[in-house]
């Protein structure tokens, strides 16, 4: 089974629509194993909405917390005990499109990280960074927290508006593979983001070396 992770070096940097735009290519399954937050919508709901897939291909939460919040938090204010056993890689046919919360070093609980749940399931994580000021550093940062755990890391991509020296240098510095940049867009919609995948994230190297 073909499984990607995608995480964020921040939240609300677009991951939810690259990841609605992967599983759509792939014709994947996806899962947000936490979702914090879902007023009015939590992220299953927009990446069924922008994907195209059939509703079975939509996996429930593990994990449905109200408040939009980091997990540890949300889970506290619900009164719900976040358990690793919970959080086991789901059995799909074909592909499988995990998107994590928020950004890499977000807590899950009071000893668990982000990365930490990555590490567990050893499957390689796709890097969604901003193109804006700033992202630089965030990148690297993460990078490193992922590889200090010994995540394998598929590549970075990149969303927003074109910044060609942030696009360059941070693959460059990282040793890591570009999947290219998702560009904002307006309307956001499954046929613009369909046609924004095609033509501007490249899937082929990343995922075949």
């Amino acid at each position: 089974m073909t499984i990607f992770v995608v995480t964020g070096t921040d939240t609300g940097i677009g991951k939810t629509v690259f990841a609605a735009g992967l599983a759509a290519a792939l014709g994947a399954h996806y899962w947000k194993p936490i979702q914090a937050g879902v007023d009015p919508d939590g992220d299953k709901e927009v990446v069924a909405r922008l994907s195209g897939l059939p509703a079975s291909h939509i996996l429930p939460e593990a994990y449905r917390l109200t408040t939009p919040a980091s997990p540890h938090l949300a889970a506290r204010i619900d009164g719900v005990e976040i358990a690793l056993d919970r959080l086991a890689l789901p059995q799909v046919d074909g592909p499988l499109v995990i998107e994590g919360a928020g950004g890499v070093l977000v807590p899950i609980s009071e000893e668990l990280l982000m990365a930490d749940l990555f590490a567990h399931w050893g499957q390689p994580v796709i890097l969604c960074a901003r193109t804006a000021l700033g992202t630089i550093n965030h990148s690297l940062l993460s990078i490193e927290a992922l590889r200090a755990r010994n995540v394998p890391i598929a590549g970075i991509a990149f969303i927003g508006q074109a910044h060609a020296e942030n696009e360059r240098i941070i693959p460059q510095l990282a040793a890591i593979p570009s999947f290219g940049r998702l560009p904002l867009l307006d309307p956001l919609d499954p046929a613009t983001l369909a046609a924004a995948f095609a033509a501007h994230v490249r899937l082929s190297d990343p995922f075949n070396g």
